[in-house]
């Protein structure tokens, strides 16, 4: 007939009521979480250059699209881009999603042998650097 003893109170482990995490486990949580976000921060913020792209892209169709209809309704291009907001054409001038402002836009005259009227023919980006297919802003 073997006895076999009860372990003491310090032969067991440390957590004696089952609660409670030990060091090498929050280590490995830590170590699982941290390649997790080397996986996804990278594409995180890959994924937020390509979106604010895409608004910027946007927002210059709208700002054309709004000169082009003023020339159509006027017979001449607006002074500045806030005469598209006073004649009703735009509710307000768009912000460039790279700068975040609205007031870096490259207004662009008409060129010299093109016979119209007014100061704002084409608008461009006036944000620094290029995008992700290697164009610079401000050639959009």
């Amino acid at each position: 007939m073997s006895t076999r003893c009860a372990p003491t109170r310090s032969a067991r482990a440390p957590r004696a009521d089952g609660r409670g995490f030990t060091l090498i486990e929050l280590l490995v949580v830590m170590a699982v979480i941290a390649t997790l976000l080397m996986l996804a921060v990278p594409r995180y913020f890959a994924g937020l250059e390509r979106s604010k792209e895409a608004v910027l892209r946007q927002n210059l169709q709208e700002l054309r699209e709004s000169l082009d209809k003023f020339h159509g309704d006027k017979g001449t291009y607006p002074g500045t881009l806030e005469d598209l907001v006073s004649q009703r054409y735009l509710r307000r001038i768009p912000v460039d999603p790279i700068t975040d402002s609205a007031q870096t836009w490259i207004v662009v005259p008409p060129p010299p042998d093109v016979a119209v009227k007014g100061s704002v023919w084409d608008v461009r980006s006036g944000a620094p650097g290029v995008a992700i297919d290697g164009t610079a802003y401000q050639t959009w």
